[in-house]
């Protein structure tokens, strides 16, 4: 018996569970894709798998829909693998642990997957639906989203006629997005020398900064929450300018699109200095609280020295602060707010991922703007401002923001309906956060497109929750859509 099973509509949840039964991180999607194909070719239905994994299928039209225009679904097919802090789970191995409470779906001590099982799950009960005539349906499943984009940006759909796109990649009930950021992903490796520790004098200390919210760096980017990464990176900067300390170990951040909620380092400092570093990090420990009261209120700046004769390697001083002022000068947060639509971040990054290893400190950054050439300037400004300290800068998987389009059928006939069901308007709505839509738009001429989805809570991160009626809801809109003909 499924976790899911009663839950309504009975067919997503049905098709969303076995979704998650089959692990489908960003850079795991191979099964997973293998199962749709599989699907599709269960129930004989046209399908195609590219050489990266990306899936088309294509239901034809019921003989009473064949004068209608097709309409063309699209979701994605991984998700942010992310579990909470000492939960034992393999989650490029194991199946996720669904659980029911309150009226909201979630996996035990890791990421949901709502973004975007959901979406697989809604396009997949559709073209399994028997008791439904609709018009041709054009599904695409692309790999990698929250990677890059990747697969999208690979994808054929020249075996496709429809015009008309609705993205399920939306996280808000009863919000249109019509418009949304486009991207790049920013990686800096800074060089770091290496030396033996030297063995009197000095000891080990962790320092962890944790007890924040973390979130999506395109949704929440505007909430003011802590970037663990770049508030480590400060603090030791600040420890650099004032006594010897070097690093030995650093690291942060599961993704560069998730706002990480923790991060530590591992340093040697001086024995004669540790009673005035232990106050710094305190007094930093007070304004920081104080700064991201209302924010992150869980906010703390764990202290732990090691006891033991200090021996193996180190960096030294000299790259540490190098390192560190990096962090620093860099830029992080948002950029620029939007001068047309109140309240939209247009320009911002998201230092997501950090790690030391032999001898580089790697930081991986999520650079997003609704302005294309604003995202080029950033990152040329981020490929700049370390050159002088020996730091290699490389722009990756840079993609294009989807303009907001005046004239749109769908839209205006998808806000008729909802209007009609709900009785009230739905919110049209540009949002910070990218979707593939821009980069679909330019593959497919006067493509009109509309995102939509269920509510979700809390997601990339182990606190994820997905709304049960709002499920419902959105399958019921969904259909309607699909079913009654244009005018």
């Amino acid at each position: 018996m499924g976790a899911l099973d009663g839950l309504q509509p009975k067919s997503v949840f049905h098709f969303f569970e076995e979704i998650s039964r089959i692990p489908h991180g960003s850079g795991n999607v191979g099964r997973i894709s293998d199962y749709l194909k599989e699907f599709a070719k269960k129930r004989a239905l046209f399908c195609v798998q590219d050489s990266v994994g990306n899936i088309v299928i294509v239901r034809e039209a019921a003989p009473d829909y064949e004068e209608e225009a097709p309409f063309i679904l699209q979701a994605h097919m991984d998700m942010v693998a992310v579990a909470a802090q000492g939960y034992d789970i393999d989650m490029k191995k194991e199946p996720l642990r669904l659980k029911v409470e309150d009226g909201k779906v979630y996996a035990e001590g890791t990421s949901l997957g709502g973004d975007d099982g959901i979406g697989m799950a809604y396009c997949l009960a559709l073209l399994d639906a028997e008791d439904l005539s609709m018009p041709r349906l054009e599904v695409i499943l692309t790999v990698d989203e929250e990677t890059g984009m990747d697969g999208a940006k690979a994808l054929d759909l020249s075996m496709l006629r429809g015009t008309r796109m609705i993205n399920l990649d939306q996280e808000e009930e009863g919000v249109f997005t019509t418009s949304c950021a486009g991207g790049a992903r920013v990686e800096v490796d800074i060089p770091l020398t290496k030396e033996q520790s030297p063995e009197q004098g000095m000891e080990r200390l962790t320092v962890k900064v944790g007890g924040l919210l973390g979130g999506h760096s395109g949704v929440e980017i505007d909430k003011g929450r802590g970037n663990a990464n770049w508030l480590l990176g400060a603090l030791l900067c600040g420890l650099s300018l004032r006594y010897d300390i070097r690093l030995v170990s650093m690291q942060g951040g599961l993704a560069d699109n998730a706002i990480p909620k923790e991060a530590e380092a591992e340093i040697l400092i001086r024995e004669a200095d540790r009673e005035e570093i232990l106050s710094f990090l305190e007094e930093d420990e007070k304004k920081r609280k104080e700064e991201f009261r209302e924010t992150d209120p869980g906010f703390k700046v764990g202290k732990l020295f090691h006891n033991g004769i200090v021996s193996g390697t180190c960096y030294t001083k000299a790259s540490t602060a190098n390192a560190l002022a990096c962090i620093c000068k860099l830029p992080n947060g948002i950029i620029a707010m939007s001068p047309d639509v109140e309240g939209l971040v247009e320009t911002s990054l998201n230092l997501g991922v950090m790690w030391l290893r032999e001898e580089k400190l790697h930081l991986q950054y999520a650079v997003r703007s609704s302005v294309d050439q604003a995202r080029e300037n950033l990152c040329r400004h981020m490929q700049e401002l370390p050159a002088g300290r020996g730091a290699l800068v490389t722009v990756k998987n840079a993609y294009p923001g989807w303009a907001y389009r005046k004239d749109s059928p769908l839209r205006e006939k998808m806000v008729r309906v909802y209007e009609r069901m709900y009785g009230k308007p739905p919110v049209l709505e540009a949002i910070h956060a990218g979707l593939e839509c821009g980069i679909l738009a330019g593959k497919i001429p006067d493509l009109d497109c509309v995102s939509i989805g269920p509510d979700l809570e809390n997601v990339h991160t182990a606190q994820e929750r997905m709304s049960i009626a709002s499920v419902e809801r959105v399958w019921e809109f969904l259909v309607e859509v699909l079913t009654i003909r244009d005018k």
